[in-house]
């Protein structure tokens, strides 16, 4: 893994702007993709010695001022400029325990009348409700959510459009890990499907930041069809890493008969058997 986040941050958004979107005349042939630094230092109002060190690692704690002057030239959302912030920061703050779903969130998730999965700060699925595993069998727990939608085939084949799934779970995950990329099951996921899926690898370099929000997920599940769920991702309160992730139908449509198709029948209790008289 890399022992310079925030310069590998800097280095592939800046390569995401074009002259053009920054307002730059171009003139002959560029050889770097995007802008170069010295234009990124022009733009943002700092030297090209200050930024050049910026991005290479070695200016410990930038104001906030000049972080956010590079973060307009190189167009970054309100959710990435957080990110870059808290890479500069380096707030690397060790917490290697065990990921435990708080028993109240527990209660929460089987009592829901609609599919939720609690996944911890790496999209490990740390629970699921019945429903849920109803939508796709790998939202049970002891899954992952990116090894899954990139090495699975029975993942891939359940999104209407899997490339834009694999764009938002690469840019969720970014945004969970935040300034934890040097950690161990970090690495482990990236290595392997840095291995494994060339589109990981490619998403993966482009540093997008984003996707712990709602969204609108279409899938073509293997039992009813097309279907259309809601999204929402909501952070535990008391475990901040961890996110409930909860689908619903917009009600009255077919997506809600679909979904009430999907969701088990409980079990009737036996009744206790009578002794023969």
């Amino acid at each position: 893994m890399t022992t310079n986040p925030l310069g590998d941050f800097l280095r592939a958004r800046r390569e995401q702007v074009t002259p053009e979107q920054a307002g730059i005349t171009v003139a002959g042939v560029r050889r770097v993709p995007g802008l170069r630094r010295e234009e990124v230092a022009m733009l943002a109002g700092i030297s090209n010695e200050y930024y050049l060190r910026l991005e290479q690692g070695r200016y410990r704690n930038p104001s906030a001022q000049v972080l956010e002057a590079v973060a307009r030239v190189l167009r970054l959302d309100e959710v990435s400029v957080t990110h870059l912030l808290q890479l500069a920061g380096e707030r690397k703050r060790r917490d290697d325990s065990a990921e435990t779903v708080p028993s109240g969130v527990r209660k929460m998730v089987a009592a829901l009348p609609m599919p939720a999965f609690v996944e911890g700060r790496f999209l490990d699925v740390l629970l699921a409700n019945p429903l849920a595993t109803a939508v796709s069998p790998r939202l049970a727990e002891g899954g992952n959510r990116l090894l899954d939608v990139f090495l699975d085939p029975g993942e891939r084949d359940l999104f209407t459009d899997w490339e834009l799934a694999t764009e938002g779970i690469v840019a969720a995950f970014r945004q969970s890990v935040g300034t934890r990329t040097d950690h161990p099951r970090c690495a482990e996921l990236v290595d392997r499907l840095s291995r494994e899926s060339p589109r990981f690898r490619r998403i993966w370099e482009r540093h997008d930041i984003g996707g712990r929000q709602g969204a609108v997920m279409r899938f073509r599940h293997p039992l009813v069809g097309d279907l259309r769920l809601n999204r929402e991702k909501l952070i535990v309160a008391e475990a901040q890493h961890l996110t409930v992730a909860v689908y619903h139908a917009d009600p009255g449509t077919a997506d809600a008969d679909k979904l009430a198709l999907l969701t088990p029948v409980p079990e009737r209790p036996k009744e206790p058997s009578r002794p023969e008289r």
